[in-house]
């Protein structure tokens, strides 16, 4: 009987989990401003190695073993072609340790939205949802 209970707290605790994590994966989050403006998370455009958007840039944390990386490239692809103005980096997380361990990376796709002064304004994590992409990219003008 004992192994019964068991059984049921650990599907409890699963089913718990992954609501919580239907709920709040994709969505994006402002990152809060820094007490001070030279303490706000940067990126310049020497440590990816591309140009950052005039307006803004995703910058996506992907790994090659991670399906929903895939989906969102396409999404972010497809948001940034109707938009010159904006930029899409497409970084592999396995590679950019650095970077990684800077911006507290800890699963795959994470996408940091950046100003045009590459200031991390926004943080989606899990796979990114159109309208929380757009509304995040209209947050910034």
């Amino acid at each position: 009987m004992t192994g019964l209970w068991v059984v049921l707290v650990a599907l409890g605790v699963a089913l718990v989990f992954g609501g919580y994590r239907a709920l709040t994966d994709g969505r994006a989050r402002p990152v809060r401003a820094a007490a001070k403006a030279d303490d706000t998370p940067r990126l310049h455009p020497a440590q990816v190695g591309e140009s950052l958007g005039s307006s803004a840039t995703f910058v996506q944390f992907s790994s090659s073993v991670c399906a929903p990386c895939r989906a969102t490239h396409t999404l972010l692809a497809e948001v940034t072609g109707a938009r010159p103005s904006v930029a899409h980096i497409d970084l592999n997380a396995e590679t950019r340790l650095d970077l990684v361990k800077q911006f507290g990376i800890t699963r795959t796709p994470t996408v940091l939205l950046l100003d045009r002064g590459g200031a991390v304004r926004h943080r989606i994590v899990g796979a990114a949802r159109r309208a929380e992409v757009l509304e995040a990219l209209e947050s910034m003008a």
